[in-house]
């Protein structure tokens, strides 16, 4: 069938919108975003103001779809829950140019309270429900209002080379509950070559399997941690391994935190190669009588047992009020602690529920 001169013009514009290879996205087009996802897989971010209130968002991505931030991304000022940005889709790429910065004007929400009280402050990044192959790298990061990247019912996603700095929230101690990556019910999720510079956790697992931290970063903040565990739809850690990490000027330096009362499991975790220094509380925490926000009751139960802990690689130090090992779990069991090499701090007073002949000790 040949087409007329006259419908062959009439379908090109629409021939043209669903087959461009790159959409660019402005403040200006910014509420024509659901058609740009529909027509594009090759979206670039171009310095977006978001208005107050409002997510950018990138949900329900095209299979295949890559998102470029270039220039500075900001968000409008008000207090509500966010998230700023949120992501979804399978096999997709989120990145960033050269030179470019996503600012979550952090300053304007912090009060020292974080979201326990306070202003009403928007978390940053919902990564939920990202699939199949997907990677999030390359992205430069400034003063999140609180929790960074969310990740959640997400599998075999890749984060690579972000950078977070809310370092300017050390200020007056303004910053709080800034945690960098917080998981939980995902699955294959690796996070390597980052630096986080927060003023809470560097990486929170509250549930999740097969999980890697690899060659990160993390200063300013409570360390890398495993938990809080129990409590939660899903209480299940499995198959964490933590390797060539830097944790410095931090409250903790590894830490594993589960819920008194509840139930739960976290098993076959492994911590290697890892360094700290200028660690002001714990070189290495493992407690089962957690309750929340710092809190423990002294009271110990079984119902979130650890098993299958390997410890291989712990070197450096800590501040001489710190303690470089505590330990105060119940119903552990195959534990392999070898090369922890901590100097500095005091020993600790308070140690019980170590598997024996595991190695490790306080």
């Amino acid at each position: 069938m040949q087409l007329s001169l006259k419908t062959i013009l009439a379908i090109l514009p629409f021939v043209a919108s669903s087959t461009a290879s790159t959409c660019t996205v402005t403040t200006s087009n910014l509420g024509d975003i659901a058609t740009i996802k529909n027509d594009c897989t090759s979206i670039v971010i171009n310095g977006v103001t978001v208005p107050a209130g409002e997510t950018l968002d990138l949900t329900g991505l095209k299979q295949g779809t890559t998102v470029t931030f270039e220039g500075t991304t900001t968000f409008g000022y008000e207090e509500w829950t966010g998230p700023l940005i949120s992501v979804s889709g399978s096999g997709i790429t989120v990145t960033g140019s050269s030179g470019h910065v996503i600012n979550g004007n952090g300053a304007k929400w912090w009060d020292g309270k974080g979201s326990n009280s306070g202003k009403t402050k928007p978390k940053f990044f919902s990564a939920h429900k990202v699939t199949g192959n997907s990677n999030i790298k390359n992205l430069n990061i400034k003063n999140t209002p609180v929790q960074g990247f969310s990740i959640n019912n997400s599998e075999n996603l890749v984060f690579d080379n972000i950078n977070i700095d809310n370092s300017a929230g050390d200020t007056n101690s303004l910053g709080h509950n800034t945690d960098a990556f917080d998981i939980s019910e995902s699955d294959y999720i690796t996070i390597q070559n980052s630096n986080v510079k927060n003023q809470d956790d560097c990486l929170a697992i509250n549930s999740g399997t097969n999980i890697k931290f690899l060659s990160n970063s993390c200063s300013g903040g409570h360390g890398i941690s495993i938990g809080s565990v129990g409590g939660r739809s899903d209480n299940t850690v499995n198959g964490v391994t933590a390797t060539g990490n830097t944790i410095t000027n931090s409250q903790n330096g590894l830490r594993i935190k589960t819920v008194s009362g509840a139930t739960g499991i976290v098993e076959n975790v492994t911590f290697k190669s890892n360094t700290i220094s200028g660690i002001s509380k714990y070189g290495i925490v493992i407690e089962g009588d957690y309750v929340n926000n710092g809190k423990t009751t002294g009271s110990l139960t079984t119902g979130v047992p650890i098993t299958g802990l390997t410890v291989n690689g712990l070197t450096g130090s800590v501040d001489s009020s710190a303690q470089p090992v505590y330990v105060y779990v119940a119903g552990a069991s195959n534990w392999n602690w070898s090369n922890v090499d901590i100097t500095g701090g005091k020993v600790s007073q308070k140690c019980s529920g170590i598997p024996s002949g595991s190695g490790a000790s306080c």
